[in-house]
């Protein structure tokens, strides 16, 4: 029987990519699609040294763990040993949970499929028949779609208002796209308008952040006490914060009027028309999850758009 080698490395490579796609999802990370295809492409390579002499090496379960784990720090990064452990622990969930749906389909149908010979992620080993690779080619999109959407259901954690969403908001005629994390913590106001106020770190978008925002940011004390001027566009659009730390009372913060702001959660998006965004230079998120931090009132009484579904 003729091996087709280009083709089963081929399908190799698109089965190790969905898979730390899926994967991504339920990290809830934010996927960089060349980052995911470079973690296909190193998974793949099991394939091509299959028919090398190195091919009682690369099949031994302690090489196809460590190319797992050179493919998920290539997909995700490395940032902290927890949480590098919990996505690849997540990764083999998925690896697990469409191989167990293609098995299980397997016998639901009483389907002529050896297992010996598919190629799912660092399983199953060999190089298959017609037949079988048929199987896995059209049983692998379908599994991946079901997965994908009945993760996408899953809450890991079940607490109100603690959730992951999309903000989108401009300054400054910059319109900006970040993660927020809706904290029910976040019970900072404006005193005298009763604005709700959002927090947002720099980190990631300081470079195409106007420079004034960059000043009120970086200084400011002084401009909170008038050593340092304030353009007077920018100056209309501040509030001065009265807040409190743990520890420390009467602190102030500098809070702006966005040009617009709006939240994105499932299937609708949320224009706040009264709200107040407080720039940070801190990380908000040591795992990179998120890069702000909304206030639970921003989601309540406000205009709903529902997004249109294509």
């Amino acid at each position: 029987m003729a091996i087709y080698l280009d083709v089963i490395w081929l399908l190799n490579f698109l089965f190790d990519s969905l898979l730390l796609y899926l994967t991504g999802i339920l990290l809830k990370k934010k996927i960089i699609h060349w980052r995911i295809l470079l973690g296909g492409l190193i998974g793949s390579l099991i394939i091509l040294f299959s028919i090398t002499p190195l091919s009682p090496y690369t099949n031994h379960p302690i090489s196809k763990l460590l190319f797992s784990i050179v493919m998920v720090a290539t997909a995700f990064g490395y940032k902290r040993l927890r949480t590098y452990i919990q996505a690849l622990m997540i990764f083999y969930l998925a690896t697990f949970l469409i191989g167990g749906t293609l098995i299980g389909a397997h016998y639901f149908i009483q389907f002529d499929f050896d297992l010996s010979s598919s190629v799912l992620l660092a399983s199953i080993k060999g190089f298959g028949d017609p037949i079988s690779w048929l199987f896995v080619l059209i049983g692998f999109p379908i599994a991946w779609y079901f997965s994908r959407r009945n993760v996408e259901g899953m809450e890991v954690t079940k607490i109100q208002y603690e959730q992951i969403i999309d903000v989108i908001f401009q300054v400054g005629g910059k319109e900006f796209s970040i993660k927020g994390l809706v904290d029910s913590g976040n019970q900072v106001y404006d005193p005298i308008s009763r604005l709700p106020v959002m927090f947002v770190s720099l980190k990631n978008i300081e470079k195409d952040m106007p420079a004034e925002i960059i000043r009120l940011t970086d200084q400011p004390e002084a401009i909170i006490y008038g050593s340092q001027p304030i353009a007077p566009e920018w100056e209309s659009k501040m509030r001065i914060i009265p807040y409190k730390v743990v520890g420390k009372d009467h602190q102030l913060l500098i809070a702006v009027k966005p040009d617009s702001l709006l939240l994105k959660k499932e299937q609708e998006v949320i224009a706040v028309e009264k709200g107040l965004i407080s720039f940070t230079n801190q990380v908000l998120s040591a795992e990179g999850i998120f890069d702000c931090i909304v206030h639970p009132k921003m989601l309540l009484g406000k205009k709903s758009i529902e997004e249109k579904v294509s």
